[in-house]
């Protein structure tokens, strides 16, 4: 049977331990986050392997290189799996060492990795969650202008609406010059933003009907 591996990837490079099947680790071995000469360590590896690896900021393309070299990548949740194993001296060929004794064990907390192209879908609901939340917070500091001048107007519902847009419309030239400015720059992001979020919407529908 194949030696299962633990990665321990960082932003710049990747620490691997293998374990075989009587628990025996390797020596650690840190391969540099080159594309080029992290594939070729890859392929250099038993072909079919179980790596273990956890879910950090940059999985993405680890696991795409490790799929396309023909190997079998189980994602694990890094605070579970921390706390699993329970070390007090951590360092970075410890922590593969743990991960490969987790997946040899079967106790690994494992995560779903998603298909790459499902994955590649995803970022274009975080750009639109992106583009919401900055639409938010530009509100949120026209609210906070207007406030500080008295001048909110408690009857309209929504400032952002027709009414409230003519209403912010009309304040303006009440406002200080450079507060004035600001409101009325923000209030274009706004509308920028809108056209956006359209965008990303209506381009994911296109690109990814509904079943």
């Amino acid at each position: 049977m194949q030696p299962v591996i633990g990665c321990d990837a960082h932003k710049h490079f990747s620490v691997f331990v293998s374990i075989d099947q009587q628990g025996k680790a390797s020596r650690p071995v840190r391969v540099d986050h080159d594309r080029d000469l992290y594939c070729k360590y890859l392929r250099s590896l038993p072909a079919g392997s179980e790596i273990a690896l956890e879910a950090t900021g940059h999985w993405y393309w680890i696991v795409d290189a490790m799929e396309e070299a023909g190997h079998h990548p189980h994602l694990a949740n890094p605070f579970e799996a921390k706390r699993r194993m329970a070390k007090s001296n951590k360092t970075d060929a410890l922590d593969a060492k743990g991960l490969a004794i987790l997946l040899h064990c079967g106790t690994l907390p494992e995560s779903w990795i998603p298909p790459g192209e499902l994955r590649d879908q995803r970022e274009l609901l975080r750009t639109r969650m992106a583009l919401r939340d900055l639409r938010t917070s530009l509100k949120h500091r026209i609210h906070a202008g207007i406030d500080r001048y008295g001048l909110q107007a408690d009857a309209i519902s929504d400032l952002f609406g027709t009414k409230g847009r003519a209403y912010l419309a009309g304040i303006l030239k009440a406002l200080p010059t450079e507060t004035a400015h600001m409101i009325a720059m923000q209030l274009h992001s706004i509308d920028q933003l809108e056209e956006k979020i359209v965008s990303v919407r209506s381009y994911h529908l296109v690109r990814i009907p509904s079943a």
